[in-house]
């Protein structure tokens, strides 16, 4: 509890917060003129690396630039080949068929959620049961996946 000799002790809160006294400074305004002690070359110098835009010192400089050393990326041995066209296919286990009623196509895996939209073509691989007749339109299937389909009473249509 205050007495009279104190001031009432203030909650701090979002609507009653000041910055403190003297602890906003206004920003540099570089190449303002001669008489701004800024202006012409803006506190920079003359030419030289760190005078350039984007240049190379404190704060600044190229991603993976190293000074001059040969980089990284150039250093370490290169092997191998990546495919630019490959396709990576959506894996859809056959034992999850077991939750479609009667049809399976793209749309309805998708709103099962098994499968995004646009992700890549969907395709079945044999893990797990199939436990009952389905018709499988429009999806790859693997060799194995339709002789199971076609066991249990189902069928696969391209």
């Amino acid at each position: 509890m205050a007495t009279k000799d104190e001031t009432p002790i203030v909650k701090l809160g979002l609507h009653n917060l000041e910055a403190a006294p003297d602890s906003h400074r206004n920003r540099k305004r570089l190449g303002r003129g001669p008489g701004s002690g800024t202006g012409k070359t803006s506190g920079k110098g003359h030419k030289g690396s760190k005078a350039r835009a984007g240049h190379h010192g404190p704060g600044g400089g190229k991603p993976h630039f190293e000074g001059g050393q040969m980089p990284l990326t150039r250093r370490l041995p290169k092997r191998g080949f990546t495919n630019p066209f490959r396709v990576e296919n959506q894996i859809v286990r056959l034992e999850q068929l077991n939750d479609f009623d009667d049809e399976v196509t793209v749309d309805t895996l998708a709103q099962s959620g098994l499968i995004r939209k646009n992700k890549g073509p969907a395709k079945i691989l044999n893990s797990g049961e199939l436990t009952r007749a389905v018709t499988v339109r429009g999806i790859k299937v693997s060799a194995s996946v339709r002789d199971s389909i076609v066991a249990a009473g189902g069928r696969v249509e391209e």
